[in-house]
């Protein structure tokens, strides 16, 4: 049992490295803005374009660069929730007919 423990932490060790090196991302205004993450939802890289950020108000900047952070904290989630899923998949997939199946 405590090997198998050890095994799901190393599992998930993995994991965490890998969800580094994928990145998402977040844009709004057709690309004014774009924020880059990795997937354990990490912000990178912020990007406003120089002519956007010459017309628009603060108060319009911070309210698009917040969406598109979500935006791509959103993605970031959905990228972890998966590799998670199958993971577990992959190490409940060794115990058989335990839970039901």
């Amino acid at each position: 049992m405590f090997d198998k423990l050890m095994a799901a932490q190393s599992k998930a060790e993995e994991i965490k490295k890998r969800l580094d090196t994928i990145s998402v991302y977040g844009e709004v205004e057709g690309g004014a803005i774009k924020v880059t993450a990795t997937a354990n939802k990490s912000i990178t890289a912020i990007h406003i374009s120089e002519e956007f950020f010459k017309q628009a108000d603060k108060e319009e900047l911070e309210e698009l660069l917040q969406t598109a952070m979500n935006k791509a904290l959103s993605q970031a989630e959905q990228v972890s929730a998966t590799e998670m899923q199958a993971a577990t998949k992959d190490m409940l997939g060794g115990l058989g007919g335990l839970f039901g199946k």
